[in-house]
């Protein structure tokens, strides 16, 4: 993926697009996947970097669900277990099975917890990751070694799955741009234009990175921008009902000596009737999450003293060293897109993840709610629906057993560049035509030159933040040593993008103002 190049096939010959897509989360790059591969003109615009926001700060889980059979929602669990086992068929260098343990305490727990999870199993089908079971209190031990023995009489064992968010985004967008969707980040639409009718056809458009403002023509604009939906439907329609209700998810990351084994734990009973995860992440611990709602949406929410002593005085309970702020290698803070509910007073917890569509007179059409596991049944829906509302042919979907960018079966987790799939080699092979490409920037976090080169030429990094915060995770894997080589990733950036010194000087303050908010002092 070339930005220039993309820049200039979206404004030649003032063409109109089929889709206009305005975000590059989770959402929007499902459909443009979607559309693109329905042979639709596709065109995507990202104000910032792609996962910038919300779909960078997951809790890394493709999952049907667990607590949200508690809640009744059924429909909501099956179709995300299937969406679940399509990601792992599709990307399985990105998503892959992993088994968690819930530690129970006394026989209402096993029963209870053995009983729902068969139940979760049999919703997935023939999409179930393995089958949920009892396991006793020894064999806990044998799979957790950390976990206090006091805290438990047994266990019960079941499996979901797990992916790298911004990995499998950059991924997706590959793909959709090798089925013809044009792609854009750092373009920040400003505003709609309406045909004589009122009619949306098209968005204003300007390129951060160097002030040239555009306008780009589509028979269907879709907003597609997660918390910040409400933003672009008060373009359409001034005075618009809330739509959206941001809860706040706090994660914090620990040393693997944590959880030392291949199992993750789920916490099934915190303070806030919420359960709490400790999943194993590129040789970490990801440990989360609160559910905080939260009234203004922001780009960069920061976590609340409150939601960090949660987590680990939760986690604190259950581990035989509990983790203290000093063992806190990064903390990161996403927030989700609920759909706001009818009743003010009803708990975030209890909002449903569904999506729903929103098509204004004007035909804007706006996806809200939603998770990660169905992003792409999301895209699904939302082009179907566009067919359907503009009087299009229907084309059937072609994404459920589409084979995502990258995607490599034979996976070593031990290799640090396997979230590249097939693409790793290409970029070893960077490495040997110029050997100081090879270089190790970071130890710890398994990173070399090549990688910087390979994400500014093929995945569209165009700053020390997108390759440290989303093309490489190493913000949110030790936001300290990330800190550490900022500098030589804005030397390797600058000399690819044709950057000065003052732009490299500026690159890494403004990565080490950013990255200080994931630091606990």
């Amino acid at each position: 993926m070339n930005r220039e190049q993309m820049l200039n096939q979206a404004v030649s010959n003032n063409q109109t697009f089929n889709f206009v897509i305005i975000g590059g989360g989770a959402t929007g790059i499902g459909i443009a996947l979607e559309a693109a591969t329905r042979g639709y003109k596709t065109l995507l615009l990202e104000k910032h970097d792609f996962t910038k926001s919300t779909s960078s700060k997951s809790t890394k889980l493709v999952h049907g669900g667990v607590r949200y059979l508690t809640q009744g929602d059924i429909a909501l669990v099956r179709e995300a277990c299937i969406e679940r086992g399509r990601l792992l068929k599709n990307a399985p260098h990105l998503v892959k099975n992993q088994s968690f343990v819930i530690p129970t305490f006394g026989w209402f727990d096993e029963l209870m917890y053995t009983v729902g999870l068969t139940f979760y199993d049999l919703l997935a089908g023939r999409y179930s990751l393995g089958r949920s079971l009892r396991v006793s209190k020894k064999r806990v031990l044998e799979y957790i070694s950390t976990i206090e023995p006091k805290r438990i009489t047994a266990g019960v064992v079941y499996h979901d799955g797990q992916f790298d968010d911004s990995r499998l985004a950059i991924n997706v967008l590959q793909t959709a741009t090798e089925h013809g969707a044009l792609v854009l980040n750092y373009m920040n639409v400003v505003t709609l234009t309406k045909n004589d009718y009122g009619i949306v056809d098209g968005v204003v458009a300007e390129d951060l990175e160097t002030g040239k403002v555009y306008t780009f023509h589509g028979k269907a604009v879709i907003n597609a921008t997660g918390v910040f939906a409400d933003d672009v439907l008060q373009m359409d329609t001034p005075g618009q009902a809330k739509t959206i209700s941001p809860s706040q998810g706090v994660h914090v990351v620990l040393d693997k000596n944590f959880l030392p084994g291949s199992h993750a734990m789920m916490i099934p009973k915190t303070d806030d009737g919420r359960v709490l995860f400790a999943v194993p992440w590129h040789n970490r611990i990801v440990v989360g999450t609160t559910d905080t709602p939260i009234p203004n949406a922001s780009l960069e929410p920061v976590a609340l003293v409150e939601e960090i002593e949660f987590i680990l005085n939760t986690a604190g309970r259950y581990l035989t060293k509990a983790p203290k702020r000093s063992d806190v290698l990064s903390v990161f803070a996403g927030l989700r897109p609920l759909a706001a509910p009818k009743r003010e007073s009803k708990k975030t917890k209890e909002i449903s993840r569904n999506h729903k569509i929103i098509v204004t007179q004007s035909e804007l059409f706006t996806m809200v709610g939603g998770k990660w596991t169905t992003f792409r049944r999301m895209a699904e829906d939302m082009v179907n629906k566009v067919e359907a509302v503009k009087g299009w042919e229907k084309i059937k979907s072609k994404t459920r057993d589409l084979k995502i960018h990258g995607y490599n079966k034979n996976v070593d987790y031990s290799d640090p560049l396997y979230v590249y799939g097939t693409d790793k080699e290409k970029i070893l092979e960077l490495a040997k035509v110029e050997p100081e490409l090879g270089e190790t920037l970071s130890q710890s976090l398994g990173i070399i030159k090549a990688q910087v080169v390979w994400a500014v030429r093929h995945e569209m990094a165009r700053n020390v933040e997108d390759f440290l915060a989303r093309r490489t995770r190493s913000l949110l894997l030790d936001a300290r040593e990330s800190m550490r080589i900022a500098p030589a990733v804005a030397s390797t950036m600058a000399r690819e993008l044709h950057k000065d010194k003052n732009w490299e000087r500026n690159q890494v303050e403004n990565y080490l103002a950013i990255a200080q908010n994931y630091i606990l002092s």
